[in-house]
């Protein structure tokens, strides 16, 4: 029997030089043992999928929960674990408790309804590149961009008060942070539940309020899902808008490809999820060729499954190419509610940098940029451009 010293400790560190690419222990386990063990900070030992078909295959089985309570759940540190059973949102809902409460948002994240708001996120956006050609060089773009653009549009899709982004974003911070204080994570958490249900209850919110008008959720559940929404809709896409710019800035050529196929690519190799999808057993399965018995984790990792090649041609370069089959937002009945938001703050975002500011470059060597891996999404705590 294989000693837990011997088996890789996940997550893992990425490469100094490659902020983009996988970590290189995650890449060798994809091409040599695709479904292997992994140990996490706790001594468990989970299985972790790194395959495109076998990822599709464990993100769509109806046999795989994503209930957090269940014994063999992977957390992957302690604020996970504590954030993850205490609260039961959408992402930690099976069927048909999940089937019932996505149906109730569904309709509110429509391509269509999705795509309405392409102007007043083309207003925001230009709004935040106005007040930086007009500021000093250089620019942190995270704070000057990259964060305020998805927290602004967000709580407007939300009815939160934007003058109270300090309060939620610190929350946030709380959180997707693995080396937060759990018990000081889920105090700040909830604060914001307590914040978010007087929202909801006073019908102050939009969306928020008009899911307590509708009655089918309680106003503490109706707080929960609106802190997942908030803490996810402006985290993610704040990630993705600052390491997408940092790639693109690498590949001058790209800049001139079509919004949504550049969205499309950056998001395939990016893939910004640092804890990877987790879930546990219900009962005996295959996948990839390996027995896993009911109540044993499992980690499946769309980083490497985005960098298969049996999925696409020359992974690791980035390049616009059709890379919509890519599973950065998931797949399956869990596929992320908020994709097509996302997809439209992004071609925004990207496009309006094209044409504003067209000279945009990094203001320091890129080697000097500082990453954040000790959080659930990977991205670079600061981004100083100038132009």
């Amino acid at each position: 029997m294989t000693d837990k010293a011997d088996i890789p400790l996940f997550p893992m560190p990425r490469a100094a030089g490659c902020p983009f690419d996988p970590p290189p222990e995650l890449t060798r386990l994809a091409d040599r043992a695709p479904v292997s063990r992994v140990r996490l900070w706790d001594g468990s030992t989970p299985w972790l999928v790194t395959r495109y078909e076998d990822v599709r295959a464990v993100l769509a089985d109806p046999r795989i929960s994503v209930d957090a309570t269940r014994p063999g759940f992977p957390h992957t540190n302690a604020v996970s674990k504590a954030r993850d059973t205490r609260m039961k949102t959408l992402m930690q809902l099976d069927p048909p408790e999940h089937t019932a409460q996505r149906r109730l948002l569904t309709s509110e994240f429509t391509i269509k309804k999705m795509e309405a708001l392409r102007p007043r996120i083309q207003q925001i956006v230009d709004d935040h590149i106005d007040a930086i050609l007009a500021g000093p060089k250089p620019v942190d773009l995270v704070e000057a961009l990259a964060l305020p653009v998805p927290s602004r549009v967000i709580c407007e899709l939300l009815g939160v008060p934007y003058a109270d982004r300090e309060f939620f974003q610190g929350v946030a911070r709380t959180l997707v942070m693995d080396q937060s204080d759990p018990e000081q994570a889920m105090a700040a958490s909830e604060e914001l539940n307590a914040y978010l249900e007087a929202l909801a209850v006073t019908k102050n919110a939009d969306m928020l309020g008009a899911l307590a008008v509708d009655g089918a959720m309680t106003p503490r559940e109706i707080a929960m899902l609106g802190q997942l929404l908030l803490v996810a809709g402006h985290d993610t896409t704040a990630a993705m808008i600052a390491l997408g710019t940092i790639a693109l800035l690498t590949r001058p050529d790209l800049r001139d490809g079509d919004d949504s196929a550049v969205v499309e690519e950056l998001l395939r190799y990016l893939s910004i999820t640092h804890t990877e999808a987790r879930r546990v057993a219900r009962e005996d399965l295959e996948i990839g060729g390996k027995l896993i018995r009911a109540g044993e984790g499992v980690i499946a990792v769309k980083s490497t499954a985005n960098r298969d090649p049996s999925a696409f041609s020359d992974p690791g370069t980035l390049q616009v190419r059709n890379a919509r089959h890519h599973v950065a937002f998931g797949y399956g009945r869990h596929l992320c509610l908020g994709a097509p938001l996302a997809r439209v703050e992004l071609q925004v975002v990207y496009g309006t940098l094209r044409r504003r500011m067209p000279t945009l470059a990094l203001a320091i060597p890129p080697e000097e940029l500082r990453y954040n891996e000790n959080a659930i999404f990977y991205t670079v705590r600061e981004l100083p451009v100038t132009w």
